[in-house]
């Protein structure tokens, strides 16, 4: 299976980040990502050809967030959406950052 095909899971407050193995093979699985290891990010910027195809994404994207309960930082402008994943409760990157990384991938692929 497949990280798009997996479901984000709650994680309550003080549950452990992923540690830097975890971290760098589920990378490889969404390498157009950046991954920021001291900012425990990881960013993508996509790039449209118009305003409307870019919040035609941002619109899937935000169904993407909402349905499996984990929220991206979006900076968005009239040809680009840059978007950005970490977890707030684990203060890091959890596998919900790279289920949803995943799930853009497939929207955009």
């Amino acid at each position: 299976m497949g990280l798009a095909d997996k479901a984000c899971q709650s994680l309550p407050k003080g549950s452990p980040p992923l540690d830097k193995q975890q971290t760098t093979d589920l990378h490889k699985e969404i390498s157009d990502w950046a991954l920021n290891e001291a900012e425990q990010t990881l960013t993508r910027e996509f790039k449209f050809k118009n305003f409307y195809q870019t919040i035609e994404f941002v619109n899937a994207v935000a169904w993407i967030a909402n349905q499996q309960d984990h929220h991206p930082d979006l900076a968005v402008s009239y040809n680009r959406c840059q978007i950005t994943f970490t977890t707030h409760s684990v203060r890091g990157l959890s596998e919900n950052d790279f289920i949803c990384a995943a799930r853009v991938d497939a929207l955009f692929d």
